[in-house]
């Protein structure tokens, strides 16, 4: 009895068409071949009206979202498809979930199914059971070949033997081994990115600097034709990629990403290439080939350029950033472990303070501690130079010898390349003289790519010339001895005016790990923790209120103090710039910052007759008191008769009242005559 009615025939044959990758698209013809056959023994079986849907080409079955087999499951519940048609089970289902709700869906609106070997209807009880040993059988399959695949792939990588890829700047010898890349340009332009990154100590310096120095960097391109090798200006992730793979440091790793597996709108979602921490990485094993820098050095790298993130929690250290904050990201707090945050105040951001302030961040809590940053760095460069003393020699001769090789790695990079493109354009030429110069479709394309690497050559060539011609001259005997004496004092050469506040981080990162600071009654007691290992413990006094690098000298502000009782803010600047008084800036004195600095120290302000309330009377009205000059004044002052106090020399002159009750009223001896000449003048000296 058949088990096709005039109902199925009635409605719709589906016939649905799958690959589970790319390559299969690419390689197996012959199986798309045969699923689109299907549309014909429908029409053999009987039906007149055939859909193909192959919308999941190229998709895998093994669960992730698959728009064509949804779009024939919404067909079904319809009540549209009258057959549905596949070469075998796999091909519409790799995963329970799918195969059983296909079954129960076609069950309930009487839905055929048909492959190569028969026809089934799923509400029958026989047919639903070998449908659903298929779909079991075809889900165990695909599990049993995935595993076996792995395993494979695994025990050929606990080997070392497994390349999918070789990375930039290595080819493959054998099927299982690598070695570095002949190629003499590409293996100087990969070491110059590792001797940059030790000198530099941040992927972002070097990226800038090769970015400046117009330096190309190899890139593999995947061609039709295999592999090849381009140059380009590199990027961030490029440099991020080449220090961070371990196969530069001749080590092979294999597993170092993996994926994730979610549930998402009733679909499985895969990620993949979730990066895994070197402890879970599934097969390494160093000194595996030749590498570019040590293991121990690519391990230091790696933790450099962990150090090096910022914003990644309270225990990197982050990298040398703008300011004068010398220990920014080294000070941990030593009451609760977290990273000191610095803060920066005033106009110019010169004030510096270190505080705790995670807590009250994340948690709402108080701020742990906070005191300034201005001792505390001044006494941890100190006691880094004090242990710095002894290599100042050394570092001076190794300045002289970057000094000498300064510019000769981009003169370098561009001579090899300036070769490379020699070589091209030889070669484009040979092509050209070796093609017939009637046959123009190939001469004409051949004489441009010809012209094109000469014209990279005469780019090159100028570039090289310019390198050479700007190159830096030897040092003299002169600024060889100033650069040894500079090495000679280390405090001198940390002090000097051309030493940036970077420069100055990156020394004290170099040899302290971290500084653990803890804030005792008034002093900040630090421990440093140097990167050998050792330690050292320091007692830095707090600031108190007004004790800052901008305070006023202590001579100044009692001068001011004494002329406030004398002088109105005007006259007492003029008094303290003739006197050659600066401000805690070394700034002159004004009114604007006298008044400041009075309101600052609560010290009032000049009222006029406050001389005369305290019975103090001026220099000219003692004179006017005596009807006598004021150098006469200053005479009996000298000779001690009139006692007198002035604050300092130029100032206003005190004198009591009351000593001037027992003076007759004296007139100077004339002792030289008085001339009729009108110009004459008589001077008043203090």
């Amino acid at each position: 009895m058949s088990k096709i009615t005039p109902d199925h025939l009635a409605r719709h044959a589906y016939v649905y068409v799958r690959q589970s990758s790319p390559d299969q698209l690419l390689h197996n013809h012959e199986s798309r071949r045969r699923q689109y056959g299907l549309a014909d023994r429908a029409r053999q079986l009987g039906w007149a009206e055939v859909v193909v849907i192959d919308d999941d080409l190229g998709r895998s079955g093994g669960g992730i979202a698959r728009p064509g087999f949804e779009r024939l499951l919404g067909a079904i519940c319809e009540g549209r498809v009258g057959i549905v048609l596949a070469i075998e089970a796999s091909r519409l289902a790799r995963n329970g979930r799918d195969w059983h709700t296909l079954l129960e869906f076609c069950g309930l609106v009487g839905c055929l199914l048909a492959d190569e070997d028969g026809v089934y209807d799923a509400k029958l009880p026989n047919d639903r059971l070998l449908l659903g040993m298929k779909g079991t059988m075809s889900e165990m399959e695909l599990s049993i070949l995935r595993q076996r695949s792995l395993e494979a792939l695994r025990q050929k990588a606990r080997r070392g033997e497994l390349f999918l890829t070789v990375a930039v700047g290595y080819i493959k010898t054998h099927h299982d081994r690598i070695a570095m890349d002949p190629d003499l340009r590409v293996r100087e332009a990969l070491g110059l990115v590792f001797r940059k990154f030790a000198e530099f100590q941040s992927i972002r310096q070097v990226h800038l600097w090769l970015r400046q120095e117009r330096i190309r960097l190899p890139a593999v391109e995947r061609t039709a034709e295999g592999p090849r090798i381009v140059w380009k200006l590199p990027v961030y992730n490029t440099l991020h990629h080449l220090l961070t793979n371990p196969i530069y440091g001749g080590a092979y790793a294999f597993g170092r990403t993996g994926s994730r597996v979610s549930v998402q709108d009733g679909r499985k979602r895969v990620v993949r290439g979730f990066r895994r921490t070197q402890a879970e990485w599934e097969v390494l094993i160093p000194d595996h080939h030749e590498g570019y820098i040590s293991w121990a050095e690519f391990g230091r790298n790696q933790a450099l350029i962990a150090d090096n993130a910022n914003s990644k929690g309270m225990m990197a250290r982050g990298s040398v950033r703008r300011g004068d904050a010398l220990l920014a990201g080294l000070l941990r707090c030593g009451h609760c472990g977290r990273r000191l945050h610095v803060a920066y105040s005033g106009t110019d951001g010169y004030c510096v303070r270190y505080d705790c302030r995670g807590a009250h961040l994340n948690h709402g809590t108080e701020r742990c501690i906070s005191f300034g940053g201005l001792r505390v760095d001044a006494a941890v460069a100190e006691e880094a130079l004090r242990f710095l003393a002894p290599l100042g020699i050394e570092a001076a001769l190794r300045a002289i010898d970057a000094r000498e090789a300064d510019g000769s790695e981009t003169r370098r990079q561009a001579e090899l390349a300036l070769a490379q493109a020699c070589y091209e354009a030889e070669l484009a030429r040979r092509q050209y003289d070796a093609v017939d110069p009637d046959y123009r479709l190939v001469a004409a394309e051949l004489e441009r790519r010809w012209n094109d690497r000469l014209v990279e050559v005469h780019r090159l060539e100028e570039r090289v010339a310019a390198l050479r011609t700007g190159q830096t001259a030897a040092l003299t005997a002169e600024e060889r001895a100033r650069l040894m004496a500079l090495g000679a004092d280390v405090a001198a050469l940390w002090h000097h005016p051309g030493a940036t506040a970077e420069t100055r981080k990156r020394i004290l990162r170099t040899v302290i790990a971290e500084i653990v600071a803890k804030v005792v009654d008034d002093t900040i007691e630090l421990v440093i923790h140097w990167q050998g290992g050792d330690h050292t413990h320091l007692s830095v006094p707090k600031n108190r209120s007004g004790k800052h690098r901008w305070r006023t000298d202590a001579d100044t502000g009692d001068l001011i103090r004494a002329l406030a009782r004398q002088q109105p803010d005007r006259g007492i600047a003029a008094i303290l710039n003739r006197a050659g008084k600066r401000t805690g800036k070394g700034n002159t004195w004004t009114e604007a910052r006298v008044r400041s600095f009075r309101n600052a120290h609560g010290i009032a302000v000049y009222r006029e007759g406050e001389m005369t309330e305290r019975g103090e009377v001026t220099l000219e009205q003692a004179a006017d008191r005596l009807k006598v000059s004021t150098m006469t004044v200053l005479r009996l002052i000298a000779g001690g008769t009139i006692q007198a106090s002035q604050a300092c020399k130029g100032a206003p002159w005190a004198i009591l009242e009351a000593q001037l009750s027992g003076l007759e009223p004296l007139r100077p001896s004339v002792r030289r005559p008085v001339t009729d000449d009108p110009d004459q003048q008589t001077f008043d000296f203090q």
